[in-house]
């Protein structure tokens, strides 16, 4: 576990970078915040200065009933209208404006995500990092505006009691000065404290999340409920509560002597103890002081000693532990991607030849390469399946091809052109993919197909009838798929999700497709349908596919078998099993299971 943050910004240069972002997306709920605070705050602690001050003179003073009266309204008028103020501010402005600048600084960061390039996932550091970031972006935004919005407060009142208070005694400010700018290291030290303890907590955090979910998933309920896995789920998840536990304890014993400390130490010592002192003996022995000048110095100190406190000590300590939490969020949003768009426009029309020229790629952090000198062609049009055992790198080619990582040496070509001479976007919207991994998303059906909100309906059910979806949808196109936004949403098994993700291919008009094991969740029936519709529904385009059943790679016109990232045989079906080599070996072996 990272023990500290290696900040390269320094604390005022992060929280004006957020307050940049958020004046961005709502100028007026920042300025209109500080605004309100400031006249939530001050006027009650003028008033409890010089307020007091004046009606406790007036009445030493035998002043008149009246005035007493009427500077008591005021006060009261004055306290009302801030009051009033803030409440009609607050529920007609602060809460929409602030749903508007969650969405819209969190948008600012989705959008960073979606753009981010593979390999950033393959860094657990940086995953780390970008895990926190993307959670924590609402609460940097409420406690840096709540932050600096105090600050303000805290600074406007400091000014004006101060200069009150030096007016009538100067060496009540230095008392209160000097108490508490003695413990400004302690505060700076215990901000860094707190934010060591919020970063061990979040990844003691992370591995109870992990747990958490499983109980509440319905990927994991079959296996939970039909195996003995739940007590060994069960001991993890509370071992890991109470490492949580236990790593709070580590910290808060030491954060609350360090709060003791500073609180005592200031307070107690230096407001209670040697100001009350000095101020009584100035009011009471030499009778310099007023019973006025006493209630407004005494409460002055606290509001002074209060504004010195949240300036030095709470800020310092609450900024630089906001600040560490900004420059993760910084360093997240300005990290570049090395996928870098070339300046020609890839076309979007008939397929061209694909070639694979001496290829070699390595995974950061790896230094063995698992695509190693990779080279071969593949048709306009042509059927192309790449098999191999686990690990043998078939994946990472198409991902390669896909320009989902970059290639360490040589090149890949289409049409005569490298692809990184395209635009990214350009390039990638001339392959169609369906991946291992797919998902679906909580939207329409025709949404999850054609991937956009904009759609034709009879493409889309054109598109799943090729792909052999044949379950009766509600609302045609526009059925609602899983409950997350709908409580009727449309559940489908793995075998309909997997013919759904097919039908992506089939709706998107482009030269080149992608499959990464589509058959992997059918049964034998609509494996052949499948096969079937691959080559009359894209018999014009090129097709890439990846599978472990190899009585779907007996369709392909080409066969590449893979193997530790280099290309160990290539050729038709019928010329791999005449080669009675390492393919014919696995089909066979996968054939007895059928013929035994």
């Amino acid at each position: 576990m990272k023990k500290g943050i290696k900040q390269t910004h320094s604390t005022v240069s992060n929280i004006f970078f957020m307050l940049k972002l958020m004046f961005k997306v709502s100028p007026w709920l920042v300025i209109g915040e500080i605004f309100e605070q400031v006249m939530g705050a001050l006027p009650s602690k003028l008033i409890a200065v010089i307020g007091l001050k004046y009606i406790i003179d007036e009445v030493q003073n035998g002043g008149e009933p009246k005035r007493i009266i009427f500077g008591i309204a005021a006060m009261l008028a004055v306290i009302v209208v801030c009051e009033i103020f803030t409440n009609v501010f607050y529920e007609l402005f602060v809460h929409r404006e602030r749903e508007k600048m969650d969405l819209g600084i969190q948008s600012v960061f989705y959008e960073k995500a979606a753009k981010l390039d593979m390999s950033k996932y393959d860094d657990p550091g940086f995953y780390s990092d970008f895990i926190l970031s993307i959670e924590n972006t609402a609460d940097n935004l409420r406690n840096v505006l709540d932050l600096v919005r105090g600050y303000v407060e805290q600074l406007i009142s400091f000014v004006a009691v101060a200069a009150i208070m030096f007016s009538i005694d100067p060496a009540c400010l230095a008392i209160v000065l000097i108490s508490v700018i003695l413990f400004i290291p302690l505060g700076k030290y215990t901000g860094s404290l707190q934010t060591e303890r919020r970063e061990a907590v979040t990844e003691k955090h992370r591995r109870g999340d992990y747990f958490a979910r499983i109980f509440y998933l319905p990927d994991y309920a079959g296996e939970i409920r039909t195996s003995g896995i739940y007590p060994l789920l069960r001991k993890r998840f509370n071992e890991s509560a109470d490492d949580v536990i236990k790593t709070q304890k580590r910290y808060i014993r030491k954060l609350d002597g360090l709060f003791f400390i500073q609180e005592f130490s200031v307070q107690v010592i230096g407001f209670m103890l040697i100001l009350s002192l000095y101020i009584g003996y100035q009011t009471i022995v030499t009778e310099k002081m007023s019973a006025g000048d006493f209630v407004a110095t005494f409460n002055g100190a606290v509001q002074i000693g209060a504004s010195v406190l949240y300036l030095t000590v709470y800020s310092l300590r609450n900024f630089t532990e906001r600040s560490k939490m900004i420059e993760k969020c910084r360093n997240f949003l300005a990290v570049e991607s090395k996928i870098i768009d070339g300046k020609h426009i890839a076309k979007n029309g008939k397929p061209e030849t694909i070639s694979v020229e001496n290829v070699s790629f390595a995974y950061e952090g790896n230094d063995r390469d698992c695509i190693n000198g990779i080279s071969f062609e593949i048709k306009p049009g042509e059927k192309i399946a790449l098999v191999g055992y686990n690990g043998a790198g078939k994946t990472t080619l198409t991902n390669l091809i896909l320009r989902l990582y970059d290639v360490k040496d040589g090149s890949i070509k289409i049409g005569g052109r490298d692809i990184r001479e395209e635009t990214v976007m350009s390039h990638r919207a001339r392959f169609a993919a369906v991946f291992q991994d797919f998902s679906l998303f909580g939207a329409t059906v025709g949404e999850n197909v054609a991937m956009t909100t904009e759609h034709d309906s009879d493409r889309v059910l054109e598109a799943l009838k090729l792909a052999g979806f044949s379950k009766e949808l509600p609302n045609g196109a526009d059925t609602i798929l899983l409950k997350e936004f709908d409580d009727d949403g449309l559940m489908l098994s793995g075998g309909e999700q997997q013919k759904l993700a097919i039908a992506r291919v089939f709706y998107k008009q482009c030269p080149y497709i992608i499959l990464d094991e589509p058959s992997a969740n059918l049964d034998p029936v609509s494996e052949y349908e499948l096969n079937k519709a691959i080559s009359d529904g894209c018999e014009d385009r090129t097709v890439i596919f990846i599978s472990h059943r190899l009585s779907t790679t007996r369709h392909a016109d080409r066969i590449i078998m893979l193997e530790n990232g280099r290309i160990v045989e290539l050729g038709s079906h019928d010329e791999l099993m005449k080669k009675d080599g390492k393919y014919a070996y696995m089909f066979r072996l996968q054939a007895e299971k059928y013929t035994v």
